[in-house]
């Protein structure tokens, strides 16, 4: 017993050494990045073709840092869960996504600074596909004890690692330009002979994605057959994909906004909110809090569409209403100081109606629970008679925390004199 015990420390203290290193590592390779992002800003004039080495660009990896930190925190408190493995392993590649490139692209605008520039500059070809795929098939199958939800789902395990396996050897043998450096620089690894090689990958890409909404799916039946702990686990990646996915999804009309760069920056802070769910829901830590985080971000999320559409639809009304009384073409700061004090205004009614409304649409049972007490902390202000007032007691029990049995129980006044009941 005591030799099973030491080998369960001892492989508990190795698999927290081993994570904390790796993440370690990470951090490592992301400070890498950026001293080479620094060293290509060096050497950039106008006109060169050099597209990397932007701030902007290196402070973009910043939030998957939280993948290999989320990972190795996960992997040291459960080591038997491969959960924390995979996000360290989506960490490493996409750190090493990052150095290849501005590694690539260094070595290649300073010939002979570093060995071999195109060949590690090849892995920016292939090296995003299991990153990808861990993040996206494996992640979601596996979540949240690290176990597959049935057998049946084993094919769908090992025709996804055939497709990462494929894909990956396809993009990184096929004949053609290396990602990271563009022009005239060709893979050196590509095989000039199979110019249909690249054409065959694209015929299995679709595959890919296919494979990720199938892990989706098999999340979703996770959760209609789970109970609430797993639900609430569920709850949390769900949470933080549907805003990642949002973040994105806004991205696309950044060309509509005056200052683009801001949406993107949400969008990338938005990945390391999939990791921090991660380690919220397999670590079990304020675990019920995700009602209370959605239902938050279901209200001001929506008071804040309303008050940015009600203000920018005030403004222009103002001014044309202006325009209108006065003749004169812009009365900017006028008509944004009416429509400020219309915005102050309607917040707090806004959101007292839109909280009603979320919580009579989406949270149904607590909703009457407190309509329920409500009603009774009515009655029990007026109500006189002892036995109506117990039954409508235990009515309330029963409705709002539906228990098997309901009982009440009524101590009778004790005499101050002999001590015994009246």
């Amino acid at each position: 017993m005591r030799q099973g015990t030491g080998v369960g420390r001892m492989s508990t203290r190795t698999a927290t050494w081993l994570a904390w290193s790796l993440a370690a590592l990470c951090v490592a390779m992301y400070v890498t990045d950026a001293a080479l992002n620094v060293l290509i800003r060096s050497i950039r004039s106008p006109g060169d073709g050099i597209t990397f080495g932007t701030v902007g660009e290196v402070l973009g990896f910043m939030p998957l840092l939280a993948f290999p930190l989320v990972g190795a925190l996960i992997a040291s408190k459960r080591p038997h869960n491969p959960i924390g493995w995979i996000c360290l392993a989506v960490g490493l590649l996409f750190m090493g996504l990052g150095i290849s490139e501005y590694y690539s692209v260094y070595g290649v605008a300073r010939p002979g600074s570093v060995p071999f520039p195109v060949a590690v500059g090849t892995l920016s070809n292939w090296l995003w596909v299991p990153a990808v795929g861990l993040l996206g098939i494996y992640l979601l199958l596996l979540f949240p004890d690290g176990r597959l939800p049935s057998r049946r789902w084993r094919p769908l395990a090992w025709f996804s690692g055939v497709v990462l396996v494929l894909l990956s050897v396809g993009f990184g043998l096929s004949p053609g330009q290396v990602a990271s450096l563009g022009g005239e620089i060709r893979n050196p690894f590509g095989i000039e002979a199979l110019p249909w090689l690249l054409n065959a990958v694209f015929v299995v890409l679709p595959l890919l994605p296919l494979c990720m909404l199938a892990s989706a799916l098999s999340l979703v039946l996770r959760y209609r057959r789970a109970g609430g702990e797993v639900r609430q686990q569920i709850k949390w990646i769900a949470f933080a994909a549907s805003f990642m996915v949002l973040a994105y999804l806004s991205s696309s009309f950044s060309q509509y906004i005056g200052d683009p760069e801001l949406l993107f920056t949400v969008v990338d802070l938005s990945f390391a909110g999939v990791p921090v769910a991660i380690g919220f829901a397999v670590l079990r830590y304020r675990l019920y809090d995700i009602d209370v985080v959605i239902n938050r971000a279901l209200v001001y999320g929506s008071l804040t569409a309303m008050l940015l559409a009600l203000y920018f639809g005030g403004v222009t009304t103002t001014q044309a209403t202006l325009r209108l009384l006065t003749g004169q073409e812009e009365q900017p700061q006028l008509a944004v100081v009416v429509s400020t004090i219309v915005i102050a205004s309607l917040f707090n009614p806004l959101r007292r109606r839109i909280q009603s409304f979320i919580d009579r649409r989406f949270y149904r049972r607590k909703y009457d629970a407190r309509k329920t007490l409500e009603e009774f902390s009515a009655k029990l202000r007026e109500e006189t008679d002892l036995d109506a007032l117990s039954a409508e007691l235990v009515g309330v029990v029963g409705d709002t925390m539906q228990p098997e049995l309901v009982s009440l129980w009524l101590r009778s006044d004790i005499s101050s004199k002999g001590g015994q009941p009246d």
